[in-house]
């Protein structure tokens, strides 16, 4: 009877839940402990470059201990997160001395971030990578370039952010590039323009992923219209629940089956409710007015949030848009883009990257499976771009 009893314990799980812990949330942590997570879009590489603390040195930001900012490597691993596409995004007010190079100096952080830490992050330029990467034990570290200003109108800048490891562009920002209007500006040319046309032609060539977070909805029609692979939105999500013009609306939802793309919905708090936002942002427009400098206008917003602390979403509202495009895409067509180090707007109980896990309790207890779970984690934009390089490979054939 001894024998048999020892036997049994063999074969319960190492890891019961302490007395009174929730067990959606011990559920959510074990499917997540082989960190399945691939998140669309984390701002990480900015925060590095505008920290007083670092100032663009890699050297000088910490990652292996606690991180000033909402990453860190412990977090991701609580987290779940085995896979990152690391914005590199750079405003499309800074005109400077040109985009590119800032453009430049935003993939060098990002190269040199990698390459500080070859023991927890591992470049991925393809799906294959991806998943060598996290065999290894190492968060796959794919490169997504944020905002189509920075190609300067020009596809052979394109095609030389693809060769140093870019593998999303994001067609604008929140300025209408001379090629395609953005969500949040003044529509210029109702749409995508013959360029804007050939710059999505040219990213399904090279086995570039065309993201549509931040454009206009008739932006993302046109390239529903062109593109031939995939597409995905990085870090957006319904507007069918909340009314601004970041989201996704419905009649674009329903055309992602046919195209194969995803949506990976983001918790910045803005696009997720807006209870109690507008009178919070009358009072912010007004403390900004007259700031054009882009770190002054940093130091200001933080300065009003701790006198006005912003209104925050829940768990439960990102959830909401999450089960909204699986209604109306499915279950194949949604990721999650968290937009961490890119926001102060988060909901409550989700400040970090090692808050994954509280999500997607409340999608446990809100009936998902394990597999369609693992889907949204990561399975779907890896199917993804795997899907994009076929496309790529295809097209090489036929020209």
């Amino acid at each position: 009877m001894r024998a048999a009893f020892l036997s049994l314990l063999l074969v319960l799980p190492t890891t019961l839940p302490a007395q009174g812990e929730d067990a959606a949330l011990v559920h959510a942590r074990r499917l997540l402990a082989d960190r399945p997570i691939i998140d669309g879009h984390n701002d990480l590489p900015w925060e590095i470059r505008v920290r007083p603390e670092s100032r663009m040195d890699v050297d000088k930001y910490p990652l292996r201990t606690r991180a000033p900012g909402q990453t860190d490597f412990p977090r991701l691993k609580t987290g779940g997160v085995g896979g990152q596409f690391w914005s590199v995004y750079i405003p499309g007010e800074a005109k400077d001395s040109g985009y590119a190079r800032m453009q430049l100096e935003e993939i060098d952080i990002a190269r040199r971030m990698i390459a500080k830490y070859p023991d927890v992050l591992q470049l991925a330029l393809s799906a294959d990578d991806v998943v060598a990467a996290r065999k290894a034990g190492r968060v796959a570290s794919l490169i997504g370039l944020e905002g189509g200003h920075a190609i300067e109108n020009s596809l052979g800048v394109l095609r030389m952010y693809y060769a140093l490891g870019a593998r999303y562009l994001t067609l604008t920002h929140n300025v209408t590039t001379d090629w395609a209007d953005a969500a949040l500006d003044v529509a210029k040319h109702g749409g995508l323009t013959s360029f804007g046309r050939d710059v999505v032609r040219e990213m399904n060539r090279l086995g570039m992923i065309v993201d549509l977070s931040h454009v206009s909805p008739a932006v993302m029609s046109n390239v529903l219209d062109v593109s031939v692979a995939p597409v995905m939105f990085s870090h957006s999500s319904a507007r069918a629940l909340m009314d601004v013009a970041r989201n996704v609306p419905d009649s674009i939802l329903a055309r992602m089956p046919k195209n194969g793309g995803v949506v990976m919905v983001t918790f910045v708090s803005g696009f997720t409710t807006d209870r109690g936002m507008p009178e919070w942002n009358r009072l912010e427009r007004a403390a900004l007015t007259g700031i054009t400098d882009t770190t002054a206008q940093r130091r200001a917003r933080e300065a009003f949030e701790k006198q006005h602390p912003r209104p925050q979403a829940t768990v439960a509202d990102v959830a909401d848009h999450i089960e909204h495009v699986r209604k109306v895409a499915g279950v194949d067509h949604v990721g999650l883009g968290g937009d961490f180090d890119g926001t102060t707007e988060l909901p409550a109980g989700m400040d970090d990257v090692s808050t994954y896990p509280v999500l997607f309790a409340e999608l446990i207890r809100r009936g998902w499976s394990d597999a369609d779970l693992l889907k949204l984690a990561g399975g779907n934009i890896l199917r993804v771009l795997r899907e994009v390089e076929r496309t790529r490979d295809v097209l090489a054939k036929g020209r």
